[in-house]
């Protein structure tokens, strides 16, 4: 078993957590975990990425070449396109937010973005904004798109939920249950 996955958004907008969440369950299932993350400036909207490998067998590198990536995961439509050259195009996925955060004056035509991610052949693009906002976490869109892909991942849901515990724990019980049930309404999408 190995799984190559992109996770990538705006500062602020929780894709590092979401990595953070993947790593801690994988972990606990006993498999080996390689990350590199880069920080966009937050603070300004920048943009922020990880790459996230999970295996059963030791990873030799934290890195995903070009063409080989499983899973992009994206709060935000662009930043999906943006790694689109990492993507295994025949197997791989991109599950994303359909709704754009515009931080920069040149931000590309919203339904052309969403036009080159519809031609892949295993996409889900959806409003997780108004899921994560039905779910009464209207913060937790990050979560919806964790849930959403946690059909691809191999993890068992049960185990990501314990990781959101443990990443949510000393913010008190009603921001975990907050997220898990972010977590569950984006898994209910992916389950359509």
């Amino acid at each position: 078993m190995k799984i190559d996955i992109i996770l990538c958004g705006v500062g602020g907008m929780g894709a590092l957590s979401s990595a953070a969440i993947i790593s801690k369950a994988a972990l606990d299932m006993g498999w080996y975990m390689k990350q590199a993350e880069t920080h966009g400036m937050s603070q300004r909207g920048g943009d922020v990425q990880s790459h996230l490998r999970l295996s059963d067998q030791p990873i030799a590198s934290d890195l995903i070449p070009a063409g080989q990536c499983d899973l992009i995961l994206s709060v935000e439509p662009m930043e999906a396109l943006r790694y689109l050259p990492f993507l295994n195009k025949k197997t791989g996925w991109v599950i994303t937010n359909s709704n754009a955060f515009v931080n920069i004056p040149n931000y590309p035509d919203l339904e052309a973005v969403k036009a080159e991610i519809a031609k892949l052949p295993n996409k889900i693009i959806f409003d997780a904004d108004a899921v994560a906002k039905e779910a009464n976490n209207p913060k937790g869109t990050n979560m919806v798109v964790l849930g959403a892909a946690s059909k691809y991942l191999g993890i068992d849901i049960e185990k990501l939920e314990d990781a959101v515990r443990s990443n949510f724990g000393k913010k008190g019980e009603s921001v975990v249950n907050a997220n898990i049930n972010a977590l569950r309404a984006g898994r209910a999408i992916a389950d359509k």
